[in-house]
């Protein structure tokens, strides 16, 4: 994902660095031959020109997401495109898990029609792929649910992970519960820290010492969820309630309980993370941590519209509020 420089161009057409400069910048006094052996070099690079920063506007921000399948994804791009009208522009909806996209590729469609700016939901993506889009692109580009640690060069929203995790536990320990599992998404992801951190402040608040063996990682997936839920339900020690750090894995914790006759909340309590809209649905409803997805999308838009108009907000970090909504899947504990 480097971009090729212009002595990298040079080196495979045989010229000179300032001979590359001329043919790419369209002057004149190069032989034709010359001009031919320079530009199928570039083409062989893969290089293009950045946009100048005085190129008029498209009105599109596009959005690069791992996947549109989940209920957490179809509810944040609800969010962004609605925030892309709200702030005058049209929204582009990319999936990185379609199975042929490619980074470069991608970056390459956008550097030829254009975009005002780029918001990136991706849980794995490395710093080295975010610093190759910045640098290809040279538009505002804001984070959202980043995954990785903070850089303060970008310009990224979230949500108070930590404080959710809290609020999650303390709720559990609160209702007498004190063998407390945690299920969080891949231990790569910077929410699943805070989410985790989160969870043995609330212990160290109550004066308990979590037991370790409690603690299952998944990929935020209801498989993900049922497999660690079935893995803490099938232990010696099982516990008597689950943190998941997703709703969807919480869901999966409910298949899991339901395959062994486990009952919720009368044996088993169950608080999960986002509030999607099928907590509401579920059978007994999910006590859960809220982020505002809807919230968290505008304000990723609106850091794009900013960033435009005053370029020196770069670097913004944006925590939005979560809060703890209480249902019926969690209960005191039955001894």
């Amino acid at each position: 994902m480097q971009r090729a420089t212009l002595a990298d161009i040079a080196a495979t057409a045989g010229v000179s660095v300032p001979t590359v400069s001329k043919v790419l910048s369209g002057r004149k006094h190069v032989s034709a031959a010359t001009r031919d052996k320079v530009l199928e070099a570039a083409r062989t690079h893969g290089y293009e020109p950045a946009r100048p920063p005085s190129a008029s506007r498209t009105g599109m921000v596009d959005l690069l997401i791992d996947g549109l399948g989940s209920s957490w994804a179809q509810v944040l791009v609800r969010g962004a495109e609605q925030a892309a009208a709200r702030w005058g522009f049209s929204l582009v909806v990319t999936s990185s898990e379609r199975s042929d996209f490619d980074l470069r590729r991608w970056t390459g469609i956008l550097r030829k029609r254009g975009t005002d700016g780029i918001v990136l939901v991706l849980s794995r993506a490395g710093h080295d792929e975010i610093e190759a889009i910045r640098n290809l692109l040279h538009v505002p580009l804001v984070l959202l649910d980043p995954a990785g640690g903070r850089d303060p060069r970008l310009s990224a929203v979230g949500a108070t992970n930590w404080s959710g995790g809290v609020m999650a536990t303390t709720h559990l320990l609160e209702l007498g519960h004190r063998r407390i599992g945690f299920i969080g998404g891949p231990l790569d992801t910077q929410c699943t820290l805070d989410r985790y951190e989160g969870y043995l402040a609330a212990h160290r608040t109550f004066g308990i010492a979590p037991d370790p063996g409690l603690t299952r990682y998944g990929d935020f997936r209801v498989s993900g969820g049922k497999s660690a839920g079935a893995e803490l339900l099938d232990s010696a020690d099982r516990p008597s309630a689950i943190f998941a750090g997703s709703d969807l894995m919480a869901a999966g914790v409910y298949q899991a309980a339901a395959d062994r006759g486990v009952r919720i909340p009368d044996d088993l309590s169950i608080v999960g993370f986002d509030d999607l809209p099928q907590c509401e649905m579920m059978t007994p409803p999910l006590t859960t941590v809220r982020q505002p997805l809807d919230e968290m999308a505008n304000e990723a838009i609106r850091l794009v519209h900013e960033n435009l108009t005053h370029p020196r907000a770069a670097g913004t970090r944006i925590e939005l509020a979560t809060t703890l909504n209480v249902r019926h899947s969690t209960a005191p504990h039955p001894g």
